[in-house]
C-alpha cells in the first residue's frame, strides 16, 4: 500500500485545494473514470515511465485493448488533461502525466512486482563483507541499492545509543591518528583526527587506559563531564602528552555523542544519467546541494513514522527535496522491538520504474532491520 505524506501538495506551485480535498478529488476521479479513460491514462503513464517521451494518440492505437481511432484517443487524452492528470509539454507534442496523475497512478493503478532473484542476490551479497562496523555495512547496502536501481540511494543509519566497551588510539603518522570506539553491542566505529604534537606510543596507551577505566558501560554522550572531572582529579598523575590527547579528543567525542542519525548518500551520478527533461541540470544542482548539506535528517525519518511499508513522495510532496522535482521511495527499518530506528530509500526523477523499485526498497529495509536486530541480540 502506498501512503500519502503529511502536508503534501498535489501539484507544483500554489494550489487553492487543501491536501485532504486533493486526495479525495483524486480518489473520486479514479472511481468515476470509465474503462476507456482508465486504460488510456494507464498506458500513457506506463509508456512515459518506460521511455521518458511524451505519448501521442497514434502510439496508443497500437496498444489499446479495443480498436480505437487516433481522434477518439486524442479526445480522451484532452479530457484527462482537463482533469489535471495529463499535460502537454509542447503544443504539438504528446502527453505526459502530471504530478497529480503520477500520484493517482501510483495509488490506484500501479502493478507492483516482486523482487527478482538477481536483485535479491546483489542486495544480500552487499552484507557478506561484515567487519563488525554497522556504518560500513549500511554504506555497502546503499551502494548496492544505488547500483541496482540506477538512482541515488539514501540510508539513514540508526542513532548510536549503546554503551562504550573499549577505546583505542592508533598512530598513523605524526599528524594523523585513529580512535577506535568499540560498543557493547559489537558495533565498531573508527574516527580519524589530528593528535596534539609529540604523541608517542606510550602516551597513546596511557590515554587509552585512562579512558577505558572511565568509559566502559557509559554512552558517548555521558563521557565529557566524566572525563573532565577525572582529569581535574588526577591532573598530576597523568602524563602531559596523554592528557593533551584526552582533552583534544573531547571535542571529537562530544560531536560523536551528540550526533543523531546519519544519512548516507550513494550514486548521485546516476541522477545526471537519468535526468533528461524530467530532472534538468538546475534541479539536479539543487538536489545535490540538499544532499550535500544533509539537512532535515530528522524529517527523513519522520516521513516513515506511520509504520511499516514503502512510501512514495512525488515532486513537491517530497519535503526534503521539494525544489528538485524528484521522487523519493522510502521504507523504514525496525529493531527487534519493532521500533523504527532508520530508513532506506531511493531518490531519482519522477520517471522511475515504481513497480520494480518499490519491492527492492521494501526487501532492503526488511533485510537491514533483520541485520540490526540480530546484532542487538549478540
Amino acid at each position: 500500500m502506498t501512503h500519502w505524506p503529511k502536508g503534501a501538495t498535489p501539484i507544483d506551485g500554489p494550489s487553492p485545494w487543501s491536501y485532504q480535498e486533493t486526495m479525495s478529488d483524486a480518489s473520486t476521479i479514479l472511481t468515476e473514470m470509465n474503462d476507456r479513460s482508465r486504460e488510456v491514462f494507464r498506458r500513457v503513464v506506463e509508456s512515459y515511465l518506460n521511455s521518458g517521451d511524451p505519448v501521442g494518440s497514434r502510439t496508443l492505437t497500437r496498444t489499446m485493448s479495443e480498436k480505437l481511432s487516433a481522434a477518439t484517443i486524442r479526445n480522451t487524452m484532452q479530457d484527462l488533461e482537463f482533469l489535471g492528470l495529463l499535460d502537454s509539454p509542447h503544443v504539438s507534442a504528446g502527453r505526459i502525466p502530471t504530478q497529480l496523475g503520477l500520484r493517482m497512478f501510483v495509488d490506484g493503478l500501479m502493478e507492483v512486482g516482486t523482487i527478482d532473484d538477481q536483485d535479491r542476490a546483489k542486495i544480500e551479497s552487499s552484507m557478506d563483507r561484515d567487519d563488525g562496523n554497522v556504518t560500513s555495512l549500511l554504506d555497502q547496502v546503499g551502494a548496492a541499492l544505488s547500483g541496482i536501481t540506477r538512482s541515488a540511494s539514501l540510508v539513514l543509519a540508526p542513532k548510536q545509543e549503546t554503551a562504550i566497551k573499549h577505546i583505542e588510539f592508533v598512530s598513523l603518522s605524526p599528524d594523523r591518528a585513529l580512535v577506535v570506539l568499540v560498543y557493547a553491542d559489537g558495533h565498531v566505529e573508527n574516527r580519524l583526527f589530528t593528535p596534539p604534537p609529540g604523541q608517542t606510543p606510550s602516551s597513546m596507551r596511557e590515554a587509552a587506559n585512562f579512558l577505558n577505566a572511565i568509559a566502559e558501560g557509559h554512552r558517548l554522550s555521558e563521557l565529557r563531564p566524566l572525563i573532565a572531572a577525572e582529569i581535574a582529579r588526577h591532573r598530576q598523575e597523568i602524563d602531559s602528552l596523554a592528557r593533551d590527547l584526552v582533552e583534544n579528543g573531547l571535542a571529537l567525542w562530544e560531536n560523536a555523542g551528540e550526533r543523531g542519525e546519519r544519512l548516507m548518500v550513494r550514486g548521485q551520478a546516476n541522477l545526471i544519467e537519468a535526468g533528461g527533461e524530467s530532472l534538468n541540470l538546475d534541479r539536479i544542482r539543487t538536489l545535490f546541494d540538499d544532499l550535500e548539506r544533509k539537512r532535515d535528517i530528522a524529517d527523513f525519518l519522520e516521513m516513515t513514522d506511520t509504520g511499516e511499508g514503502v512510501r512514495i513522495f512525488i515532486g513537491s510532496e517530497n519535503k526534503l527535496f521539494s525544489l528538485s522535482g524528484s521522487t523519493l521511495v522510502v521504507s523504514p527499518y525496525m529493531n527487534a522491538d519493532r521500533k523504527i530506528i532508520g530508513a532506506v530509500g531511493v531518490i531519482g526523477p519522477t520517471r522511475l520504474n515504481y513497480g520494480r523499485i518499490v519491492p527492492i526498497v521494501d526487501y532492503t529495509a526488511q533485510l537491514v532491520g533483520r541485520m540490526v536486530s540480530e546484532r542487538g541480540k549478540g
